[in-house]
């Protein structure tokens, strides 16, 4: 695309323009200044080797673009949780669940713009599409269920007949059958979003958590009516076995998944902290593009599937007085409190004991708050690659939308990187794998040599 592009006037500035927007959709990093010049110097360059592959930097390098960023003004609380027309500054009553949803539409809340020159951006309209409507209800409806118990927000509550009629309470006439009137239990409200899970279990939904990962797609972008394959590589300091290259793996984007389907409740969900600094319940109903594929890492029904909501009510909940707490956090906090990975990986260690995601930036002194102490314990358990430490083997196969199989691994669409992986994952598990050579401690070492020499000399004059 950019080949055939960046020698039209305009465009390159007007691509770097759309691309660094953060829309929070699955998408894989913030672009920082240095960032946007390295990809400026790629396209100027024709480097389409090196576009292909961007960044191609370690943690260790991708660290210090974050920390120049002095300040972005973060907007305000409410616009760091979508709720909707349930405000947090009012206390509902949200009645009927399964009544019809308020308009919305998936082309309004999910628009694709056009950048000119044959690209759009936006992938359009997925399988789950349809239910638009009813999905974005249900996750407005949880966002302001987990903001219960923050400091200022007012108490909320979800009520249904049809979650809770039993035959135990209050006379009440049935509108539709004569004779004497059917006895219903008084309507039940939920005031926590694992609450309302469960209740939608106990009348006839079935529901499925997954704990789901993918390519990230960086750009969303569209050339000519052809998907832009845009991944964002990562240098993970391995070596490709017979090569002198490192190993270039794309980010994972990883999400928990509500799967509902029942006599009241039909809808598609996700959770994880996006790169427009949300951590909230989201819909998941655009198309995506077929080279990002999907795995299913781990999958939860029954009480595992509301322990999970649990604890993702209570990660919204930490994340909302962290933004309280540090509304001068660049991103709305993003990559400093975490990318997408940790909060899934926290909630995965909660739920079986390891956290396989790479990479998790979360910078743990920010985590403190004793409200959170549930979370704050999963965050700093978590294993971090902001030191520029190689990530273990096992964290960067378990990251990938694809099983560690060699003929999984050889379904992945990516140029040249299911060989790489194939090879890799041999020398892992025959235990020939090899690291590459970290310089800053020949640097260090010269460095002391150079103090040494200096400071003898020193006293050696003065003796």
């Amino acid at each position: 695309m950019l080949g055939d592009l960046s020698a039209q006037p305009g465009f390159t500035e007007a691509f770097l323009r759309e691309i660094q927007g953060a829309n929070g959709k699955r998408g894989a990093a913030i672009l920082t200044p240095a960032l946007i010049d390295h990809l400026r110097d790629l396209i100027l360059g024709k480097d389409w080797h090196g576009l292909d592959h961007f960044p191609g930097w370690t943690m260790a390098a991708i660290n210090p673009t974050i920390g120049v960023v002095t300040h972005i003004a973060s907007p305000d609380k409410s616009s760091l949780l979508d709720v909707g027309s349930y405000q947090l500054s009012k206390d509902h009553i949200f009645a009927d669940l399964g009544g019809p949803p308020a308009s919305s539409s998936f082309e309004t809340d999910e628009p694709t713009s056009n950048v000119g020159y044959g690209v759009t951006r936006g992938d359009g309209l997925g399988p789950l599409a349809t239910e638009h409507a009813q999905s974005q209800r249900l996750a407005n409806v949880l966002n302001r269920l987990s903001a219960n118990g923050v400091d200022g927000v007012q108490r909320f509550g979800v009520t249904s007949p049809w979650i809770s009629m039993d035959r135990i309470g209050i006379e009440y006439p049935h509108p539709k059958r004569e004779g004497p009137p059917v006895v219903f239990k008084m309507i039940a409200a939920y005031y926590a979003p694992e609450d309302l899970i469960e209740a939608l279990q106990q009348t006839g939904h079935q529901i499925t958590v997954t704990d789901s990962r993918y390519f990230a797609n960086f750009g969303h972008l569209h050339y000519k009516g052809q998907d832009v394959m845009m991944p964002f590589y990562i240098n993970s300091q391995i070596i490709i076995p017979g090569t002198k290259r490192p190993l270039l793996v794309p980010v994972a984007h990883a999400e928990y998944e509500w799967h509902i389907r029942g006599p009241l409740v039909n809808a598609d969900v996700s959770f994880y902290f996006g790169i427009d600094g949300k951590a909230e319940f989201r819909t998941m109903d655009s198309l995506d593009q077929a080279w990002v594929m999907k795995r299913d890492a781990h999958t939860y029904t029954g009480a595992d599937a509301v322990e999970v909501t649990r604890l993702t009510a209570a990660m919204i909940r930490a994340y909302m007085r962290l933004h309280k707490a540090h509304p001068e956090l660049p991103f709305g906090g993003y990559y400093t409190l975490g990318v997408c990975q940790d909060v899934v990986a926290a909630i995965e260690l909660k739920l079986t004991g390891k956290a396989t995601l790479f990479p998790n930036t979360a910078e743990d002194r920010y985590f403190t708050d004793p409200a959170d102490a549930e979370i704050n314990a999963l965050i700093r358990r978590l294993p971090k690659d902001r030191s520029g430490h190689p990530p273990q083997p096992e964290r960067v196969f378990a990251s990938l939308p694809v099983g560690s199989t060699k003929a999984e691994l050889a379904s992945i669409t990516i140029p040249g990187l299911a060989a790489d992986l194939i090879a890799v994952h041999d020398a892992w598990t025959d235990g020939t794998l090899q690291r590459s050579r970290r310089r800053w401690p020949i640097y260090a070492a010269i460095a002391a040599l150079l103090l040494g020499g200096a400071a003898f000399a020193f006293l050696r004059r003065r003796a």
